[in-house]
């Protein structure tokens, strides 16, 4: 569990207590380092790679008072614990005022001094997360939250950075699952047009007679249930970007009317007399290769050459299996912060299995399992056991299985990881993706078997209703009603970021 250790800064002047606590910490399987004034330490804090500091506030020199003022001024987001000799509480109300995240008095026991460096993390992981959804809701996520040190997503990034630069429509191409909607947006962050509307649209998932009334709009009376006048997609973006997603999945007709959009710069909406001037970026998405489909007739060539004008290719997990790690933590804090749980990390052993798992839905499909696991995760650390679908460890059909003979096959096939999304068995019921079963053994009520599989096939065809139709032999219609009823977001399907 090497990585759970924390490199941890002792800012004080007495050289016995530096001692105590360089001991302490080392015990826990910590990395201490040593600075004997503030001066010292934050030099040492310029250079880097500190995770948490213990801070002295009575010191010559540089008070601690000063030194925790110039720490935070330089490194907001870097926890701080204040030590103090003789319980000052005014100095500890001082100092928590400054942004530091907690206080002990000193001599300390190593239990409050380990609860005290575990509360700093979690401090830590919710202030960056509660940044991190502002800057969402408001539009300001771009390219430098984005995990992206693997240098097939540098690449994606460069490009993306340019890209923003210019009004030129952008094509976004990828497997499903990749987060391709984060990267239209880190571009709309990044542009002119950063703060103005975005607006998403996944071409798969719109009702074939609503495509062009969701994009363009309608008037009243339009066609039958238009009760009311309805913008329309481009009019909502107007100003700002339109994400189209899955843009492969336009009907031809729609295809004619969007390049028409593009080209005259306005939308007719349905059953309106004029034409409606709109100023929008176009981002489009597709997990499908377009230039095939212009070959077999089923995109239009003029359309494809007008989205095609600024192409970025977004890899897959497994072509960049170096940000793994760096995601699963990102998911564990933001989730964390979302179902109020405090997992600190996911031991290596962990780790090391996610990284090797080929992650067939890409960055959505890992989200999805880190929310499982963080959900599922009652200790401080996420184990290979919460992740059941990979792992083939399944804590809730444990007591099931011991019941149930061995299949005779088992010996003889070697132990394969299951992987979810394939379905593939190894001979016990854990590994079918929707559990017939319950923890008890019993067959769980049909109703909510075919909640979680429709829900699955959504997931496993990312959302393209047509496609998720086809391979349940559901009419499109009864899909959406089924959709309703068991009050599922077809939009959580989506590119997740």
């Amino acid at each position: 569990m090497g990585d759970m250790a924390k490199t941890i800064l002792i800012v004080d002047d007495d050289p016995t207590q530096r001692r105590l606590m360089q001991a302490v910490l080392e015990k826990q399987g910590h990395h201490p380092e040593m600075a004997e004034s503030g001066e010292a330490g934050l030099d040492r804090i310029r250079r880097g790679g500190i995770d948490v500091v213990l801070l002295d506030m009575v010191m010559p020199g540089m008070d601690g008072q000063e030194t925790l003022e110039a720490i935070k001024a330089r490194e907001p987001d870097l926890p701080v614990i204040v030590l103090t000799a003789h319980g000052g509480i005014e100095t500890v109300v001082k100092a928590m005022r400054a942004g530091a995240v907690d206080f002990f008095v000193k001599p300390a026991s190593p239990e409050r001094i380990a609860v005290s460096i575990r509360n700093a993390f979690k401090v830590k992981d919710l202030t960056g997360e509660v940044t991190r959804l502002k800057r969402t809701q408001s539009g300001q996520l771009g390219f430098k939250d984005m995990i992206a040190s693997a240098p097939a997503m540098r690449q994606v990034v460069r490009l993306g950075e340019r890209a923003a630069k210019s009004n030129i429509p952008i094509l976004i191409t990828g497997e499903s699952g990749v987060g391709k909607e984060l990267v239209a947006r880190s571009i709309m962050a990044a542009s002119d047009r950063a703060g103005r509307p975005f607006v998403a649209v996944n071409c798969g998932a719109i009702p074939e007679n609503l495509v062009e009334s969701t994009l363009f709009g309608h008037e009243k009376g339009a066609f039958t249930g238009a009760v009311a006048k309805h913008m329309g997609k481009f009019q909502e973006a107007d100003g700002g970007t339109l994400f189209l997603d899955e843009i492969g999945e336009l009907p031809l007709d729609m295809q004619v009317k969007l390049l028409r959009a593009l080209q005259e710069g306005e939308v007719d909406p349905v059953g309106g007399k004029k034409p409606v001037k709109v100023d929008v970026r176009i981002v489009s998405a597709t997990n499908r290769d377009l230039a095939e489909q212009v070959k077999c007739g089923a995109f239009r060539e003029d359309l494809f050459y007008r989205l095609n004008v600024f192409p970025i290719e977004v890899p897959s997990l497994s072509e960049r299996a170096d940000d793994i790690p760096a995601l699963v933590r990102h998911f564990i804090a933001r989730f964390n912060a979302q179902e109020g749980k405090s997992v600190l990390d996911a031991t290596s052993e962990t780790m090391d299995m996610l990284a090797r798992h080929h992650w067939k839905g890409n960055v959505r499909q890992l989200e999805n399992a880190v929310f499982r696991a963080v959900v599922l995760c009652d200790g401080d650390y996420l184990t290979p056991e919460d992740f059941p679908q990979i792992s083939g460890l399944n804590p809730t059909l444990r007591s099931v299985e011991a019941d149930r003979p061995a299949p005779v096959a088992e010996t003889a096939a070697p132990a394969e990881p299951v992987d979810a999304a394939s379905g593939e068995t190894n001979g016990h019921v854990s590994a079918f993706p929707v559990d017939i079963t319950d923890a008890g053994g019993h067959l769980r009520p049909l109703e909510s078997i075919e909640r979680d599989l429709i829900a699955f096939a959504i997931e496993t065809y990312s959302g393209r209703m047509a496609e998720v139709a086809r391979r349940l032999g559901l009419g499109r219609s009864t899909l959406y009603r089924k959709v309703r009823e068991y009050d599922l977001e077809v939009d959580n399907f989506r590119e997740a970021g």
